[in-house]
């Protein structure tokens, strides 16, 4: 069985026999991850993919996670099929820890897209 945060949102967003109250819409689900759209979108198609598993953060992956990365970069292109945005291009994003901008303490993959997206970073280098 995968290992689940029961103080974790995502993980019970993903798992719902723990979720209780958290719920969320989900816009794809394979049996090894879940996605769903981000509650403050920064593009006008702007999802989260997160595993079922909990994970912190990309550097708690292991050898094993392998297929699960795999899985999510596959749900990504799948659902970028599917929100006709592959076409014109899109951004996948991980964000890890607090100067990544992480917020959430679980690992997630973000597609952005439907719209020119600019610069990945903003800020000058000094």
């Amino acid at each position: 069985m995968n290992k689940i945060n029961n103080n974790c949102i995502f993980c019970k967003i993903a798992n719902p026999p723990i979720g209780g109250e958290a719920k969320s819409e989900l816009v794809y689900e394979d049996d090894l991850v879940v996605a769903f759209n981000d509650i403050n979108p920064k593009a006008p198609v702007h999802i989260l993919i997160i595993p079922k598993k909990h994970i912190k953060n990309v550097d708690e992956l292991k050898p094993e996670d392998e297929k699960l990365i795999g899985a999510m970069v596959y749900a990504a292109q799948k659902i970028a099929r599917d929100k006709k945005i592959a076409e014109n291009g899109y951004r996948l994003v991980f964000n890890v820890r607090s100067h990544g901008g992480q917020v959430v303490d679980h690992i997630h993959l973000h597609i952005l897209g439907g719209q020119g997206l600019g610069s990945m970073v903003y800020l000058e280098h000094k």
